[in-house]
């Protein structure tokens, strides 16, 4: 069934629920529909995924996971296959912790060095950004993971 036809079988109560988490980390699933819980990781270098319950401030401890260089050190070899097989190394180790998204990586051109965030993007440069970001989702989607 396609996801269209799924969502066309949803009331709105059941539309909104899936707006809202079931975890911190894992969407609302809707058995009766055929809508599975997924899992997913906000790690900007790697895959982040908390053993035991979820909490929004990450205290709890972590799956042991790779801690892969940020986005603005793999941009900085301008070697798109370097940033592929990053994702692809990524891919393969959340679908083995079972995790279906990665919540990355970072599109965000970097505007300002105030912003703490910079870290997770890849360039200031538009074409070496999207470059990067594309080859890094390739890998990833070997895997399944998006």
């Amino acid at each position: 069934m396609k996801h269209a036809d799924i969502i066309q079988t949803l009331d709105l109560e059941q539309k909104c629920a899936l707006l809202s988490g079931g975890t911190v980390f894992d969407t609302r699933a809707l058995p009766g529909k055929n809508v599975p819980s997924i899992t997913l990781s906000d790690g900007p270098n790697g895959v982040r995924k908390q053993a035991g319950a979820a909490d929004h401030l990450g205290l709890n401890p972590s799956v042991p996971a790779t801690c892969f260089p940020t986005s603005a050190t793999v941009a900085n070899s301008w070697d798109p296959a370097l940033g592929e097989a990053v994702g692809e190394a990524m891919g393969e180790e959340a679908a083995a912790q079972e995790v279906s998204v990665l919540l990355g990586p970072g599109l965000n051109i970097k505007r300002s060095p105030l912003c703490g965030r910079n870290f997770e993007y890849f360039s200031e440069d538009p074409l070496l950004t999207g470059k990067m970001a594309c080859a890094q989702l390739r890998g990833m989607h070997r895997w399944g993971v998006t």
